[in-house]
């Protein structure tokens, strides 16, 4: 065997690592939740519905593959993905497969009929209104997922929080609320709940790192 093949063996044996670690539902939950933000691991298992024990196997999963890393804080362990590149990863892994599977599009249909009463707003029509201060920008994501990173102008609110804080919001603007993204639904609870109260309310469908490549292609 010459020396060419056994690099194209020993490169492909190394992609395939990430490929093994990604064949898994709840991994790629994981990274999705880990993308917005560090967490521990009592978080997530709350966050997914699994047990400690399960989220920490799936973890080290995605340890030894690279593509999450973790710290101690205090008693917690602390993870967060690895490098940014992970969650640009995990949005061209959507798209494709947005693309290319019936069932993911029937499922994304079901759930915009299921909201049909809420309009979209575009990201370039929402930084148009944000420059105009014709708009209120709502973060709905937990608060620390919001400190880690957010789109400029938004105002942190967390869904649980909402209901007791919208007595405190203006009726004079339009209110737009995002999340985590497309296949996040709690921007979309925010908005049928501001709208019960009878205020303007909007959906941004995408999140943080939609609006950030959104940002870069605009300069």
């Amino acid at each position: 065997m010459n020396i060419e093949r056994v690099w194209q063996d020993q490169l492909y044996q190394e992609f395939a690592r990430i490929g093994k670690s990604l064949s898994s539902p709840k991994r790629l939950e994981l990274l999705d939740l880990l993308s917005q933000g560090p967490k521990s691991v009592e978080r997530l298992s709350k966050s997914t519905g699994m047990s400690v024990a399960n989220v920490s196997q799936h973890l080290q999963t995605l340890y030894e593959a690279k593509l999450v890393k973790f710290t101690k804080k205090g008693t917690f362990v602390m993870y967060e993905i690895s490098d940014s590149a992970v969650a640009d990863f995990m949005l061209s892994l959507h798209s494709l497969s947005e693309k290319q599977l019936v069932e993911i599009q029937r499922i994304k249909s079901e759930i915009l009929h299921y909201h049909e009463s809420m309009e979209p707003v575009s990201l370039e029509i929402l930084m148009e209104r944000m420059v105009k201060g014709e708009v209120l920008l709502l973060d709905v994501r937990p608060r620390e997922e919001y400190e880690t990173d957010h789109i400029p102008g938004a105002i942190s609110l967390p869904v649980e929080e909402l209901e007791q804080h919208i007595s405190s919001l203006p009726s004079d603007v339009d209110i737009i609320a995002y999340c985590r993204g497309s296949y996040c639904f709690m921007s979309s609870q925010a908005v049928e709940m501001l709208k019960t109260k009878g205020l303007r309310a909007f959906r941004l469908e995408e999140g943080i790192h939609e609006w950030r490549q959104f940002a870069e292609q605009q300069n």
